[in-house]
């Protein structure tokens, strides 16, 4: 029996627009293993909530365009709406972006979360709600909150209501998308915590956490996937990642963390020149080549997917040879 509960092999998936096709997940390629919590990171654009909408929805104008989903034994591109239906909630579950703009002003929480669960076939008993409160507890947030509407409520609370209702039918794979983009610091520690929690209580199966904040990764993730321009970039182990980056990209993201111990009074945080390419039609090559301070006339055309070490893979032609310097070693 295969330890992933999540495969996706060549995975392409476009936007049809007038003017063309826009690829905003084209051959991506990565597995999930079972209690693994997998970081998405890239820039804004660069596809990862996309990827999140090919595994729920694939609502026009998003189409799917070729590749395979594996997910615990679903083959989910191939499946009627009817039929994955059925695995919403119970197998796969999204807290999606922009959740906290979801409740209504006019229904007390209790009501939300009852109407949600009858729309998935799941009867709203007494048994419902006491697990409801269990969960609520689990987020440190008291039970009063079902008879309180959502402007009573601060954006980590209101956070912490959707995770209940995203998890309470113990889905086996959760896809949290930028849950933490819209609270202060201290919240979106408490919230990405939470989600570990819910990992290690067995609540959830495994996780994608997609967010562009590489230092919220670093807290939660095993493992990191980046993506650029709609592409698969590099994928591995959290240390590995931030200690040994094959992938320009991925170093150059690293490079624009602010750096502890330094003043930056006179000092400007690092950047990355320039900025993604238009994914309407685009053609063959890496796509970092125009922003890559170490492109050659290779990078013309697409690199290949190659191991590195173990659980650790990169698309870039130069990845051997520039070793330490992409790494940050002398």
């Amino acid at each position: 029996m295969s330890e992933n509960i999540l495969e996706v092999k060549n995975l392409k998936a476009y936007y049809d627009i007038l003017k063309g096709q826009v690829k905003a997940v084209d051959d991506i390629t990565f597995t999930l293993k079972k209690g693994e919590i997998l970081g998405l990171a890239g820039e804004s654009g660069c596809g990862k909530s996309t990827l999140a909408s090919t595994f729920i929805s694939r609502k026009k104008p998003l189409k799917y365009i070729s590749g395979d989903v594996d997910l615990v034994g679903h083959q989910i591109m191939e499946m009627s709406e009817k039929e994955f239906k059925k695995l919403r909630l119970r197998t796969i579950s999204l807290i999606p972006q922009y959740a906290l703009d979801a409740f209504s002003p006019t229904k007390k929480i209790k009501t939300y979360i009852a109407d949600l669960a009858r729309q998935h076939g799941v009867k709203t008993d007494k048994k419902f709600f006491d697990k409801v409160k269990e969960r609520l507890d689990l987020v440190n947030l008291d039970q009063s909150v079902l008879n309180r509407y959502s402007i009573e409520l601060s954006g980590g609370m209101k956070q912490r209501v959707i995770m209940v209702i995203s998890t309470i039918l113990d889905p086996e794979f959760l896809i949290a998308d930028e849950i933490t983009s819209a609270l202060d610091v201290s919240s979106q520690r408490f919230v990405a915590t939470m989600l570990a929690n819910l990992r290690d209580l067995e609540i959830i199966g495994s996780a994608m956490f997609i967010t562009h904040d590489l230092s919220i990764l670093y807290q939660i993730a095993d493992r990191i996937m980046i993506m650029y321009a709609g592409n698969f970039a590099e994928i591995g182990p959290t240390d590995e990642i931030v200690d040994n980056p094959r992938h320009p990209y991925t170093r150059s993201l690293i490079d624009s963390l602010p750096k502890v111990g330094i003043q930056y009074k006179d000092k400007r945080l690092s950047g990355i020149e320039g900025t993604p390419p238009h994914l309407l039609n685009i053609g063959k090559g890496c796509r970092f080549r125009h922003r890559c301070p170490y492109a050659i006339e290779k990078c013309e055309e697409t690199p290949k997917r190659e191991k590195v070490a173990e659980d650790h893979y990169v698309s870039c032609w130069r990845w051997k040879e520039l070793g330490s310097d992409l790494s940050g070693k002398k």
